[in-house]
């Protein structure tokens, strides 16, 4: 059977669906299940328009999630992207969800004439989270911060 992955970017419709992977997500770093929070959380930031989230689905399943806030550089007078969350459902990893998500983050920073993506996270694990290779990752206490992409237009 031939995988049918879509990306699709969230509106607030979609909160429940989106909200069940994000609660997936917190698990992940040691939070509390908690899906009624985590889709009254999702559908918040999407009514305020606070965050754009972009979410790969399969058969109306959301199966992957990226969470991006926008914000400025006061240094470099220009737009940047803080890729806070992103998350692959465990049962569908290693099947190009997780490039899927970066590729539509860094399409979104790109329309948006964003100067750069940045995530950090803690060392969870003992590696580093950041999901493709063309990164710059620094580890300090246990805490890294990934530059994820840089616009040439800065």
């Amino acid at each position: 059977m031939k995988e049918n992955f879509v990306i699709k970017k969230a509106v607030v419709d979609d909160s429940e669906k989106v909200g069940e992977v994000f609660d997936l997500y917190r698990q992940f770093y040691k939070k509390d299940p908690d899906k009624i929070i985590s889709i009254k959380y999702i559908k918040q930031r999407l009514a305020n328009k606070d965050s754009k989230i972009f979410f790969v689905e399969e058969n109306n399943i959301c199966i992957g999630i990226v969470q991006l806030y926008i914000t400025f550089d006061s240094l470099e007078l220009a737009k940047k992207i803080i890729l806070y969350d992103i998350f692959v459902r465990s049962e569908y990893r290693k099947k190009g969800i997780g490039t899927m998500l970066m590729n539509a983050a860094k399409n979104f920073a790109e329309e948006n004439n964003s100067y750069f993506i940045y995530t950090s996270t803690t060392a969870v694990f003992g590696s580093p989270p950041c999901p493709i290779k063309e990164t710059t990752s620094v580890c300090t206490n246990g805490y890294y911060a990934c530059l994820l992409y840089t616009s040439d237009a800065a």
